[in-house]
C-alpha cells in the first residue's frame, strides 16, 4: 500500500486563506472545505497571522522568526556533525590505521558524504571515484585476512593480541608483517584482552617448618619434558565463596600437568595436583626438580614426603619473591585475564568445571605461546616425542 504524500503550502497559499476566511462571511470550516484543507490547519494559519501582525517580543514567535528558528537549528546540528566527525576522523587518520576515504566509506551511515568531504577538505568526485574503482590485489589479500584474523581470534575465545595472531597466519601459510596485522585487527576493533593487576595472598610463608633450597633460581628452561616442574596456589571468586586452584606446570612445554581445586588451602590440595601429575607423568630420567614457594603447604612433612617417594628434588622461591616463581605468577595472571574476571561464577561447581575445561581443552592443547615458538604445550610435546620415535605420554 502506497503511503499518502503529506501536502506543503506556501506561504502565499497561507496567506490567501487566512484573507478569504476573514473576508468572507462563511465559517472557518464551510471554508476549508471549500478550499481542500483541514479545519485545523486552517485555525493554526489563522493563530499565526495573528501573532505575525501583533508582533509582541514576549508573545509567541512569529513566522519568520520560527524560520529563522528551523535554520539556526539546522545549522546548530550540522556544525555539531561536523565536531563530531572531526572528532573522530582525528583520532583514526592520525593513527595511520585508515585512509581518509576508508574512513568516509564506513562512516556514511552517521554522516553526509557532503560533510565530510567538507570536514576532510576533499572532492565528492575524488571519493565515488574511489568508491568505483577496481579493487586491488592488495584489498582483496586484506579481506582474505581480514577474515582469517577474525576467525583465528574467535577460535582464541577473543584473547589473542596481534603476536598471536600474527603467528596463527604464518602458521597457517600466510606471508603477512606484524604491523600490518596490528593495523587489520584496528579496523576490526579486535584486541587482546587486557591484564589487571591482582595481589597474592594464598602463600603462608610464616611458619617454622624446613624450607628447601632455591635449586632452580630462576632457570624456566628446560631441554625435554619432567626435567623442571613449577606449583603454586592461588584463589577465584565465585557467590558462594572462594574456590582454591593448585596447579603444576612443565616447564619444558608450559603444559599443566596437575591441578586441583577445592573450597579451601590445607595441604590435600597441593597434594591431589601432585597426584594428578604424577597419574600420567613419569620423571626424567636425570631427575626432576618441583619448586614452588615458600607456603606451609609445600612445606609440610606430608608434601615433602611424597616428593621424597617419588625421588623428586624440593626447591623453593626465596621468601616474599614471586619472581622466583615467574612463570606459575604469570600462568595466573593469564588464567584470571583471559578467563576469569569478565565473568561471574555463580557456584563453585560451575568455576570447577569451566576452569578444568579451559586448561584442559583450551591451554593445554589450543592457546599458542609465545615462550615455546608459538606452539599449543600439548603439540610442542608431540613433536618431541616424535622425533624421539617414541609414543607421547597423555
Amino acid at each position: 500500500m502506497t503511503q499518502k504524500k503529506r501536502r506543503l503550502f506556501t506561504d502565499e497559499q497561507k496567506a490567501e486563506a487566512v484573507r478569504i476566511v476573514e473576508q468572507a462571511d462563511k465559517p472557518v470550516s464551510q471554508v476549508a472545505k471549500e478550499l481542500g484543507i483541514g479545519v485545523s490547519t486552517v485555525h493554526n494559519w489563522i493563530r499565526q497571522a495573528k501573532i505575525d501582525r501583533q508582533s509582541d517580543p514576549k508573545g509567541a514567535l512569529t513566522s519568520a522568526e520560527r524560520k529563522e528558528l528551523v535554520a539556526l537549528r539546522r545549522e546548530l546540528k550540522r556544525v555539531e556533525m561536523e565536531r563530531d566527525f572531526l572528532k573522530k576522523a582525528a583520532n583514526l587518520l592520525c593513527q595511520g590505521d585508515w585512509g581518509p576515504y576508508e574512513l568516509m566509506d564506513a562512516e556514511k551511515v552517521n554522516y553526509p558524504i557532503t560533510l565530510m568531504c567538507k570536514v576532510l577538505k576533499l572532492a565528492r568526485s575524488g571519493y565515488y571515484a574511489w568508491v568505483n574503482r577496481e579493487v586491488s590485489p592488495r584489498q582483496q589479500e586484506n579481506e582474505i585476512l581480514s577474515n582469517q584474523i577474525h576467525q583465528i581470534h574467535q577460535e582464541s575465545r577473543q584473547t589473542y593480541g596481534s603476536p598471536r595472531i600474527h603467528a596463527a597466519l604464518l602458521a597457517k601459510g600466510f606471508r603477512v608483517g606484524r604491523q600490518r596485522v596490528r593495523r587489520l585487527m584496528a579496523k576490526l576493533g579486535i584486541c587482546a584482552r587486557r591484564k589487571r593487576p591482582f595481589k597474592v595472598t594464598t602463600t603462608d610463608s610464616v611458619h617454622s617448618l624446613p624450607i628447601a633450597e632455591n635449586i632452580l633460581n630462576r632457570d624456566f628452561t628446560s631441554t625435554e619434558p619432567d626435567r623442571a616442574w613449577v606449583a603454586d596456589m592461588t584463589y577465584i571468586a565465585t557467590t558462594e565463596g572462594w574456590l582454591y586452584l593448585a596447579v603444576i606446570i612443565d616447564l619444558f612445554s608450559r603444559r599443566v600437568v596437575g591441578w586441583s581445586m577445592a573450597e579451601h588451602m590445607r595441604t590435600e590440595l597441593v597434594s591431589t595436583a601432585l597426584e594428578a601429575a604424577l597419574g600420567h607423568r613419569i620423571p626424567a630420567a636425570a631427575g626432576l626438580v618441583f619448586h614452588s614457594d615458600r607456603g606451609s603447604q609445600y612445606a609440610s612433612s606430608d608434601y615433602r614426603k611424597a616428593l621424597e617417594i617419588s625421588d623428586i628434588t624440593c626447591s623453593m622461591s626465596r621468601r616474599a619473591n614471586c619472581w622466583d616463581n615467574a612463570v606459575a605468577e604469570s600462568f595466573f595472571g593469564t588464567l584470571k585475564t583471559e578467563l576469569v574476571h569478565p565473568v561471574v561464577f555463580a557456584t563453585r561447581a560451575k568455576a570447577k568445571t569451566v576452569i578444568a575445561e579451559w586448561i584442559e581443552v583450551f591451554y593445554n592443547r589450543q592457546r599458542i605461546h609465545s615462550t615455546i615458538g608459538y606452539l599449543a604445550p600439548v603439540q610442542l610435546e608431540e613433536q618431541y616425542w616424535l622425533n624421539l620415535g617414541q609414543p607421547m605420554t597423555l
